[in-house]
């Protein structure tokens, strides 16, 4: 694997004043990285580092970032998955935060206002944050939904850009999925993504979930940082790992159940979430789950 793996390095912090480290794999999915891209150059608040993993970038993405002197990246010549990816971009980070997002997000105005003012008032380390999706379709509590295109060519951009602060919401628990941010020294405290979990579904329950083990109470979505989410134009495309038996297998309960129970995902914002202890019959289920997922 190391053979096909090379690392760019070419912008540096000295000067620039930096706030996060943004790092987002790409799976030969040029169109949408460019206009993810370009909604950060354009729409952020601050300065911050750009690091893309190109996973092999056969359509032209390993040509383009090349031509994109102020991106460092990694290319890999094979797919090698989440959670490889994030991994193997940690010694390029210059920046005391680490931003994960997917390309086929588009950062609208604020995003990182809102999230860089919550990480001074929390005022310590031990924390994740995240933006807050706004997708056309589905029924995830932790999202806003509203249509502003399924894809490239259906996306109304202009229409969003006048609309956004129209969609904010009140700031939820929960969470889990990207973009999040998460400080650097909780990242190594934990040991980054989980490979058991490659190419990658349901890493991210299992990296709040150990971020939960070394002690953060503090899971916050800020419901005025948005992000849209044209959602699974990458995932749509891959073989799954069954991801939610190991994390079963892993944790002794479902990521459902952490989600719900630990993290109370999708509700009002407090400043910790509480502590959990499961009923008896709640840990009797969790054991009966744990058996199913080995088989």
């Amino acid at each position: 694997m190391l053979e096909g793996i090379r690392t760019h390095k070419r912008t540096t912090d000295v000067d620039r004043k930096r706030q996060f480290s943004i790092v987002i794999p790409s799976w030969n999915n040029l169109d949408y990285l460019r206009l993810c891209i370009k909604s950060i150059r354009q729409n952020s608040s601050f300065s911050h580092q750009i690091i893309v993993i190109v996973n092999e970038g056969t359509d032209g993405t390993a040509e383009w970032v090349a031509g994109e002197q102020d991106i460092d990246y990694v290319h890999s010549t094979k797919n090698i998955g989440i959670c490889y990816a994030l991994n193997v971009c940690r010694k390029l980070i210059d920046t005391e935060y680490m931003v994960y997002a997917n390309d086929d997000m588009y950062f609208l105005p604020g995003w990182d206002r809102s999230l860089m003012e919550e990480i001074k008032k929390i005022g310590h380390k031990e924390f994740m944050l995240s933006a807050t999706m706004v997708e056309p379709a589905g029924n995830n509590p932790a999202v806003v939904h509203a249509d502003y295109g399924s894809d490239l060519s259906s996306f109304r951009e202009d229409k969003l850009l006048k609309d956004y602060s129209t969609l904010f919401r009140a700031d939820w628990n929960g969470s889990t999925w990207p973009p999040n941010i998460v400080h650097m020294d909780c990242w190594d405290l934990v040991g980054g993504m989980s490979i058991e979990f490659s190419p990658g579904m349901y890493s991210d329950p299992d990296l709040s979930r150990k971020l939960w083990e070394m002690g953060v109470r503090i899971f916050k979505g800020k419901g005025d940082s948005l992000v849209y989410h044209f959602g699974c134009k990458s995932t749509g495309r891959i073989k799954k790992n069954k991801g939610y038996k190991t994390f079963t297998l892993k944790w002794g309960i479902s990521a459902k159940t952490f989600m719900k129970k630990y993290l109370n995902i999708g509700s009002e914002a407090t400043e910790r979430i509480p502590e959990k202890t499961l009923s008896g019959t709640e840990k009797l289920n969790q054991f009966v789950k744990r058996i199913k997922s080995c088989f």
